[in-house]
């Protein structure tokens, strides 16, 4: 199993960017992926997730309305659409995956590191003019 993001960059405020997470060794309809950060000097958090259960994304507050999740099967990649950037979106961005978990908006607030077996390498977003 290997995740590996890309896509990130440096963006002015206002602007637009997608990230993308690749897969490999498993299929995107067996796992739960999830999208998180992580700024400097701050703790990583969740982002988005996408729940297999009900077929749709769940979101973190900070980023509703501007961020979506979205997923190629037949490319086994997941894509997070980021518009609207501020500079507080600033951070890498990691993708995460996990066999087991369902994703909901209380997995996605509360989820820890260790809840997902499986991470890539995270793409830097700069969010800046």
């Amino acid at each position: 199993v290997q995740l590996q993001a890309f896509g990130g960059g440096l963006v002015q405020p206002g602007g637009s960017l997608r990230v993308s997470c690749e897969v490999s060794g498993f299929s995107l309809d067996d796992y739960t992926i999830g999208w998180f950060r992580q700024a400097p000097g701050r703790e990583r958090e969740g982002v988005s997730c996408f729940s297999r259960s009900d077929d749709s994304p769940y979101y973190a507050d900070s980023v509703k309305g501007r961020f979506t999740f979205s997923r190629d099967i037949a490319k086994n990649t997941v894509y997070l659409q980021m518009n609207s950037l501020k500079p507080e979106d600033t951070a890498v961005y990691y993708c995460a995956a996990d066999p087991q978990l369902i994703c909901t908006i209380v997995v996605l607030t509360v989820a820890e590191e260790n809840w997902y077996d499986y991470w890539g390498q995270g793409t830097e977003v700069t969010v800046s003019s």
